[in-house]
């Protein structure tokens, strides 16, 4: 299949360290979207994949950079500003759900674990409606991708 990312890069370079959760997070994120994922370009003329991703911020936006066995694919740049409250609440139930694990009961933990999965999903449908036109996305991708959103936005 060529539509789909086949590597992906995350520049967290100018970035604090990450915590173990985060780095957790971003490790299930990336195995779970390099087993399954679908991505293409939008643009006419665009280069079929697969696709090398590179996900980075700067200068407070997202930025998509894209590449090709043969070359650059393409390049676009998100405002952070949708994603704001929707990766803040993403993290707050994190820690919710973390700090559950060690204690709560399962059923407890599964009540706000619906809710992650909740917040999730809205962070997955910004980032498709964000990316319309530029790359088209499946509901598994968007949502593999919004965690790495969070990851990176954590420490931007």
């Amino acid at each position: 299949m060529t539509d789909r990312i086949a590597q992906i890069h995350i520049d967290d370079a100018n970035l604090p360290i990450p915590t173990a959760e985060i780095e957790q997070e971003r490790a299930v994120a990336i195995f779970d979207l390099l087993e399954d994922n679908s991505f293409s370009l939008a643009a006419d003329g665009a280069p079929a994949g697969p696709y090398d991703l590179s996900l980075a911020i700067r200068e407070r936006r997202l930025v998509f950079d894209i590449s090709t066995g043969t070359g650059k694919a393409g390049e676009f740049h998100l405002s952070l500003g949708p994603f704001k409250q929707v990766v803040k609440d993403y993290w707050q139930i994190c820690a919710a759900y973390f700090d559950a694990v060690k204690k709560l009961p399962p059923s407890q933990i599964e009540a706000i674990d619906m809710a992650r999965r909740g917040i999730h999903n809205e962070g997955a449908r910004i980032l498709q409606e964000r990316l319309e036109g530029k790359a088209t996305v499946d509901i598994d991708t968007a949502r593999r991708l919004f965690t790495l959103i969070c990851v990176l936005h954590f420490g931007g």
